[in-house]
């Protein structure tokens, strides 16, 4: 699969963009475990043409992480016209357009997924973006509003036809936000129009390797995004990517070799912000990991994690869950 003259190879596993998720350090972890692509957080355009500091960051991206995609998001065609340009300038391989975001701070002001109410716009800022910039643009978006408006099939020619060069859908309705189960038939409906000749890649709910095989084989995408899937479990490309190769499960390393990954996690972490933040930045990602889940007894030990202050409590935490479950390894 190829977005613009970028080659992502046959059946490529990318990292999606992720608010207080996909920072760098966090891109870089899955980059090394088989991440194709990787996005950043996203960012607001109205926020970066004022060059809010805290939003600038975010377009700090490195050659090891590449290829990268930025992904911004607004309601209004110049200030996402004058943030395109911005993203153009730091230097990503992609810039991508959040037409997808559900949250009510974003969709219930006209931006991400309030766009879905508002086609026009959302098309008149496609086409402004498109020409505003040189490198590849692509999209990210749901069904529709609701289930009354799944108007992504439609959709989906519309925003080729205004130049951009991949559409990833996420199959749910900004109303399901993030409940229920996604929806990938329609995803599957869009890669049958003939008239579709742009890579579309699928979202939502991929957090296995047969599900991944699944998106593939029975709806025909040309990528898939993992989101959710990969918090406190960045391995999950490798063993996506692993099991699409060879059909079999990627050989479990074990759990000390997990726990290892997520203490250089929390590392990095710390290292980006700093011990306090840092740590706090990182509780997403234990709270969800499947590494603890099943164990018994674990409810204490868990909130034990999400209450440490410093690097070195959670780490002694950490290392005491092997002695206390030694069917672990």
């Amino acid at each position: 699969m190829t977005i613009g003259n970028i080659d992502l190879g046959e059946k490529p596993v990318l990292l999606a963009p992720m608010e207080d998720v996909t920072d760098p350090a966090f891109r870089m972890l899955c980059k090394r475990f088989g991440a194709d692509m990787v996005y950043t957080e996203f960012v607001s355009s109205d926020a970066l043409v004022r060059e809010v500091n805290s939003t600038m960051r975010k377009l700090q991206i490195c050659d090891g992480e590449r290829p990268v995609a930025i992904q911004i998001y607004g309601k209004d065609t110049d200030a996402m016209v004058r943030a395109a340009r911005m993203v153009e300038a730091a230097g990503p391989d992609v810039l991508d357009l959040n037409f997808g975001c559900p949250v009510k701070k974003v969709a219930g002001k006209g931006g991400g997924a309030g766009m879905l109410r508002d086609i026009p716009k959302m098309l008149e800022i496609t086409r402004a973006v498109v020409n505003a910039v040189k490198i590849p643009v692509t999209v990210k978006t749901r069904l529709g509003w609701d289930d009354n408006s799944k108007i992504i099939v439609e959709l989906a020619e519309k925003l080729q036809d205004c130049g951009i060069q991949a559409l990833t859908v996420h199959g749910r309705t900004r109303a399901q936000m993030y409940t229920g189960q996604a929806d990938w038939t329609l995803i599957g409906m869009i890669k049958e129009n003939p008239r579709m000749h742009i890579p579309v890649i699928g979202n939502g709910d991929v957090t296995t390797p047969e599900k991944a095989k699944e998106c593939f084989d029975r709806y025909g995408v040309d990528a898939i995004m993992i989101g959710r899937g990969s918090f406190g479990r960045p391995w999950i490309f490798k063993e996506v990517k692993y099991y699409l190769e060879t059909g079999s499960e990627w050989p479990d390393p074990g759990f000390r070799w997990k726990l290892e990954v997520l203490k250089q996690e929390t590392l990095d972490s710390v290292a980006r912000l700093d011990e306090r933040r840092g740590i706090i930045h990182i509780r997403r990602h234990l709270a969800a990991s499947p590494l603890f889940k099943g164990l018994a007894d674990f409810r204490s030990t868990r909130i034990a994690m999400l209450r440490a202050d410093t690097v070195d409590e959670l780490f002694q935490i950490m290392e005491d869950i092997p002695a206390r479950y030694p069917e672990l390894d």
